[in-house]
């Protein structure tokens, strides 16, 4: 594979030798100072928008100089080449005045404040520059990159040394008011303006440097001009003319306002925000910008001279056509040649497989020598393509990060994507998917008739996938090794937020419009309002929202930030840099200017890495399993047939279960009922929207349960459609069907497979001709073959991946199999991988509990980092507790694995590194119960009370043993002082127990110990619509009224613009929680009820259509009253073994304690059978969770039940 630079140095080109633009566009004008929308909140011109625009006005060329970066630069030149008008690549960089190292330079030379120092170090200024051949164009990419990586400070800062240093191949102009000549000009300071015109006419040559004017309207600019010209003239210095566009018309002026506005986080109405002072920045025509500078032709005219001057022509083929990738070597410590080598490990790999554990069963198969030479036939077969076809490096790379993991500890993922269809994959272990038994092809992942390079789309456990990035960066070299940007976009609901803020909405109310645009991928503002009524009412009536929307639409889909690929590396044969300018990430990543899209176009080729949290937790759950039990456990050995394992999904019982958790997945493996990783595999592609809104799962329960007939177009398509009950699922069975009934290729299947899946209508005609043609050659029923290609044509739209439904599969069999025989590793696992994400650990807990397995608290002697297995049950890991650090978990751990468990809170403060354990460290632990296991005298107020003194105690015995001092008790024999005696310890009642857990859900985000609902969850489950924990999953996107029951455990009044009252609030059961949006009248209503405490029931509508969903409540009233006042009558159990006269006799005081208008039966219970006895009316109640705790304290049992709506309910 070609390994030399895409960008060709060779600066003669056939545009140079042309006649000048001065002869053909006499009249013409060339824009050099422009903005588009990769000037991230500045630029709002679209490259869809100016080209056309350009196309329309004859220019002959156009230069793109967007801020600080050429993010844009590809998208730039491949539309201009196409539509025949010249690109010009260029930047408006960031230019400082000192060293790009420097930050605080001021205050080396000067007595200045740091606050001065600090505006003084972040003074920056803009420079034109363009590239006018590659060379120039590659100089401009490595400056730009060293501005980023190198002069990063606020913004990427070039200085004077990188523009001597990358100058040739370079014109340059001196830019706005904030270019270093106009600021100069413009503050009186002629003297430093003439320096820098000296510095960058000696730095770019006479011919390759021009003073920029612009007319814009600006009384600045006019006194800039005036000077620049009278220097220009008396010096004899080319004039430029540009005009610094930044939008497309003068009507898109206020757009652009809101849209610095955005940038800087102020509003429309703030008199201090940057501002552009004129609506003169838009895109002009030739006859525009010639008559603002009627004075200055020769500034017009230079914009041709210099159109002229750039020539920058990219390649990315080679001669023959064919794409040139710039990948890597892979060095071989062999005299092999590449591709020898490639067959010998892949012939290898094949053999050492059918060696291991997954063809156990396979080669023990009667007809396994039939079989065996099927594998050797496709491997060879694969193998001659990828050799063709230049792969054989990609390939070799891709194993050999993902041995390196392995051979490390970092769990991979069995496959993803396509690339799981590949049996040389297969063998060099870059999948863990055997492709032939499940028909998988190769086709899918390479075609032969259209090349393109391969992407395998790897998962890493996500705790270890830095680690395998950090290793290809040092295989590689760092100057070969970086990530991918992304642009997010001014999408719909986000844009209208923002310019909502920027005309000083309150959150709240931006919140409120933007609510209003349904959650549909790919909306707009115009089909949202369309959609809509209320938006378009809020429209009509309401000036301020008008004008909302108006800007909005203007900046929809302009890039709002860049960003980092969540996947994909970059790996090069030679320095990045030299094919493509760098960015620097947030966190100091080297990331390439271009996106995937455009870096590929360049011959760039990307490898995903993921991060797959399920991998983490199969990892975890395996630690566990191998400490506890079977040290040589292994995930990938286990049976994946095994009966069990299927009845626990086929129950829906698959919380934390790969891919099967949701509510809708759960029905859906019920109705299903798996019994093979098949069924399994069908699963996964049918819960998707277009399968489930064709009714194609509900045919393909019935079939698989015998409801109904299972058929096939033609007799021989069963082997194709077998697995699946002849419904066609898969891309793979449109691929094979293709193959046999029509004759083609698969490489000419997966032409058909795209062009149907894209609904590319020409080309399905074209393609439904030649199926018809191959059928009837093969004597198939034209009628049923022209009925199946309609078929397969629907289904095609939303068929799915078979590979990838395969390889997911694997890995959701896994977590099943996990859950099944190792429940407590595996909810260890789970919810170690989710400290952060208490909705998720609350379900986790939940259903853990459902298993009959406890949650225990923080424990200072149980507790790791994450969770940890004990004694069959969980103990939360200490880093789930706010406050507390790793490095303060690991000191308390290596003390207790070293010294024994801690016997109290005054050992343990004594034991461990207290400069490592602070103290708000020990009081975390307090108060979430961290030493109630070993702690006996003291409880956790008192212990909280008195931590001071102790930790203060316990340093001072620290350090005196630091220093080698120690007492005569110390050196007592045998002493087991341990200092308590010598502390006057306050004892205190402890807190009660809504108190101890408030604490805990404060600290921990989950309650541990117990919940302050669970007195009420016979209540709730009968007077709520469903669990919390289970809005999220609910199938649908309309509104659905419900009723909530639960706490608040977050609440923010705020005040709208109109100066009304409302609340964001967050409801709590004991499945999850949920954002509610209160507004100002329901607000106003139940503000106290709202405010308090007390459990509540809500009434009111979920909209179905948003992610997350969130309530809006019409009620609220609180639960207690509620429950007591749909009570129609209490019911008390009581063994008449249990009876005694003092019993009887509290019983009574208590009831008549509490009376009230609802009756009261009893039911003794004895050998024979069970008597009801109702009370008289003297007897009636108050049915309280009080008055239940009373009566079930007396009788030492839960026997009180309310009878709410005809159903019992357990209370307190």
């Amino acid at each position: 594979m070609e390994q030399d630079s895409n960008v060709e140095t060779n600066d003669t080109t056939e545009a140079e030798v042309q006649r000048p633009l001065k002869e053909t566009h006499p009249d013409s004008f060339v824009h050099l100072h422009l903005h588009t929308q990769y000037s991230l909140l500045d630029g709002a011109i679209r490259l869809k928008d100016l080209i056309p625009e350009a196309q329309k006005l004859g220019v002959p060329a156009i230069a793109q100089t967007d801020h600080g970066n050429m993010f844009g630069a590809i998208d730039f030149y491949t539309r201009c080449k196409d539509a025949g008008i010249k690109p010009i690549l260029g930047s408006e960089i960031y230019f400082t005045p000192g060293s790009r190292f420097d930050r605080r330079a001021a205050r080396k030379s000067a007595n200045i404040s740091s606050q001065d120092a600090e505006e003084s170090s972040r003074q920056i200024h803009h420079l034109i520059l363009l590239a006018k051949n590659n060379t120039g164009y590659q100089n401009l990419c490595k400056l730009l990159s060293k501005a980023y990586l190198e002069g990063f400070y606020y913004k990427p800062r070039a200085d004077v040394e990188l523009l001597r240093e990358y100058s040739e191949g370079l014109i340059c102009t001196t830019a706005c008011l904030k270019g270093e000549v106009g600021y100069n000009f413009f503050t009186g300071q002629d003297d430093k303006a003439i320096r820098a015109i000296e510095k960058l006419s000696d730095i770019f040559g006479p011919d390759d440097f021009y003073l920029e004017i612009q007319e814009n309207g600006i009384p600045e600019q006019k006194i800039v001009n005036e000077k620049v010209i009278e220097f220009a003239r008396k010096n004899n210095i080319k004039l430029v003319a540009t005009n610094d566009s930044h939008y497309m018309t003068p009507e898109d002026a206020t757009a652009q306002e809101v849209l610095l506005c955005i940038q800087t986080g102020k509003t429309y109405a703030d008199e201090n925000r940057m501002r552009m002072t004129s609506q003169e920045f838009y895109y002009k025509s030739p006859e525009e910008m010639r008559a603002a500078f009627h004075y200055a032709p020769d500034a017009c005219d230079n914009t041709l001279e210099i159109a002229d001057k750039c020539n920058v022509e990219l390649s990315w083929t080679d001669e023959k056509g064919n794409q040139i990738y710039h990948l890597p070597d892979y060095e071989i410590d062999t005299d092999e040649s590449l591709d020898d080598y490639f067959v010998r490990v892949t012939k290898e790999g094949l053999q050492a497989r059918f060696d291991g554990p997954q063809f156990r069963n396979i080669v023990n198969q009667p007809d396994w020598e039939e079989q065996k030479p099927k594998y050797y036939e496709r491997l060879q077969y694969e193998m001659d393509l990828i050799m063709q076809m230049g792969f054989v490096g990609y390939f070799l790379i891709v194993a050999d990060f993902i041995q390196w993991s392995k051979d490390n500890g970092i769990p991979v993922g069995p496959g993803r994507g396509s690339g799981a269809g590949s049996l040389v994959a297969y063998a060099l272990t870059i999948t863990n998917i055997n492709p032939l038994p499940y028909n998988l092809l190769f086709e899918r992942f390479i075609n032969p008739e259209r090349i393109s390079m391969p992407d395998f789309d790897v998962d890493f456990c996500q705790a270890g996938r830095q680690r395998v990035i950090e290793y290809v960066t040092q295989k590689y070299g760092e100057d070969k090794v970086g990530q991918i940007i992304t642009f997010g976009k001014l999408q719909a609901k986000a844009v209208v937020k923002d310019v909502a803020r920027v005309y000083d909405l309150t959150f709240a109310e931006a919140n409120m419009i933007s609510k209003l645009i349904p959650d549909e991928i790919g909306i707009t503002l115009d089909k949202a309002i369309e959609m809509e009524p209320k938006l378009q009412e809020l429209i009509e009536t309401d000036p301020k929202i008008r004008q909302i929307f108006t800007i909005s639409k203007r900046l929809e889909g302009l890039y709002r930030h860049a960003g980092i690929h969540a996947a994909g590396v970059i790996i090069t044969s030679e320095p990045l840099v030299n094919y493509c300018p760098l960015f620097k990430g947030a966190k100091g990543e080297k990331v390439v200017q271009f996106d995937k899209d455009f870096s590929e176009l360049i011959g760039l080729v990307k490898f995903d890495f993921l991060g797959l949290k399920t991998l983490t937790v199969i990892d975890y759950a395996s630690d566990f399993i191998k400490r506890d039990y079977m040290p040589d456990f292994d995930i990938e050995a286990i049976d994946y047939e095994d009966e069990k394992v299927y009845d626990l999904i086929s129950e829906g019982d698959t919380i934390g279960v790969f891919q099967l958790e949701s509510s809708g997945m759960q029905d859906l493996c019920r109705r299903i009922s798996p019994d093979t990783l098949d069924d399994i595999t069908a699963i996964n592609a049918l819960y998707r929207p277009g399968p489930m809104g064709s009714g194609m799962h509900d045919e393909f329960v019935e079939i698989k349960h015998g409801r109904k007939e299972e058929t096939y177009p033609f007799e021989d398509l069963k082997p194709i459609l077998n697995d699946t009950y002849g419904i066609i699922i898969y891309q793979e069975q449109v691929m094979n069907i293709a193959r046999k009934v029509a004759g083609y290729s698969l490489g000419q299947a997966d032409m058909l497979r795209k062009a149907m899946g894209k609904k590319k209508l020409k080309e399905m005609e074209r393609h439904k001709q030649i199926f018809l043609d191959g059928a009837k050659e093969r004597d198939y029923d034209l009628k049923i073959a022209e009925t199946l290609y309609d078929q397969m044509a629907k289904f095609a739209e939303y068929g799915f991946n078979k590979s990838h439904a395969v390889a997911y599969s694997y890995i959701a069999y896994q977590t099943a199999f996990l859950k099944t025989y190792y429940p407590p590793e595996f909810y260890a696992g789970l919810l170690s991988t989710e400290l952060s994400n208490t909705d998720k650990i609350t379900t986790i807990i939940n259903d853990a509990r459902n298993h009959d397995i406890e949650v225990l608290a923080p424990c200072v002697n149980e507790s790791l980092w994450l969770f940890n297995v004990v004694d069959g049950n969980l103990r939360f890991g200490m880093g789930a507790i706010k406050g507390v650090g790793e490095g303060a978990v690991e000191e308390i751990v290596r003390e207790r694995t070293e010294n024994g468990p801690f016997v109290g809170f005054i050992d343990f403060c004594e034991r461990v590194n207290l400069r490592q354990v602070n103290k708000r460290t020990v009081e975390a632990l307090i108060r979430v119960g961290g030493f109630d296991g070993c702690e006996k005298e003291l409880n956790r107020r008192t212990m909280l009370e008195n931590m001071e003194m102790v930790v203060a105690y316990a340093s001072k015995r620290q350090k005196e043993k630091e220093m080698g001092q120690t007492n005569l008790f110390d050196m007592a024999e045998g002493s087991e002082d341990t200092g308590a005696n010598q502390l006057d310890i306050e004892y205190t009642a402890d807190w009660d127990d809504r108190e101890k857990l408030l604490y805990e859900a404060e600290l921990i985000g989950v309650y541990v110990s117990g919940h302050p609902l669970d007195r009420y969850q016979g209540v709730i489950e009968q007077m709520a619509s469903m669990p919390i924990g289970q809005i999220q999953d609910i199938d649908g996107t309309s509104k659905r009224d419900m009723v909530l029951a639960g706490m608040i455990v977050e609440r923010k009044p705020i005040m709208t613009k109109k100066g009304d009252r409302m609340c964001f609030a967050t409801l709590e059961d004991l499945s999850g929680k949920i954002e509610c949006i209160v507004f100002p009248k329901t607000f106003v209503q139940y503000e106290e009820i709202l405010l308090s405490d007390d459990p509540i029931i809500m009434t009111g509508q979920v909209n179905l259509a948003e992610e997350p969903r969130k309530f809006f409540p019409s009620k609220i009233q609180k639960l207690k009253e509620q429950a007591e006042e749909r009570v129609s009558s209490v019911r008390l159990n009581v063994p008449m073994t249990s009876l005694n006269e003092g019993r009887l006799n509290r019983l009574k005081q208590t009831i008549l304690g509490h009376r009230g208008t609802v009756p009261l039966h009893i039911i003794f219970e004895h050998d024979s059978g069970r008597a009801r006895m109702p009370l008289g009316s003297d007897y009636l109640v108050n049915p309280t969770p009080q008055m239940a705790a009373k009566i079930n304290e007396i009788f030492d049992a839960d026997a009180v039940k309310f009878i709410i709506d005809g159903k019992i309910s357990d209370v307190g």
